[in-house]
């Protein structure tokens, strides 16, 4: 889908933050009181562990994609070259 890892680990640090200017605004400008200012964070904290599970899941499909291109421009080198590839680490 074009995501990046980097973009998942920024969006779990804004939501950190949008969590508190949430806070901090639910407090200040509602007559609700502090229970619903508590809510309201921790409901838009909730949110940065999911943001940083996918950014480490997606660093790990990047990170193997990469190793999995390298080998394929290896084994087409060979190829070309009139080579056999090596079965070394198989």
């Amino acid at each position: 889908m074009g995501v990046r890892s980097n973009a998942m680990y920024m969006a779990g640090l804004a939501s950190i933050g949008l969590s508190v200017a949430s806070w901090l605004t639910s407090e200040t400008l509602e007559d609700a009181g502090r229970d619903r200012a508590d809510r309201w964070g921790i409901f838009i904290g909730q949110w940065a562990p999911t943001f940083f599970a996918v950014g480490i899941a997606l660093r790990i499909e990047e990170t193997h994609t990469d190793k999995r291109s390298m080998e394929q421009e290896t084994l087409s080198e060979s190829y070309s070259e009139g080579r056999m590839p090596s079965r070394a680490g198989v």
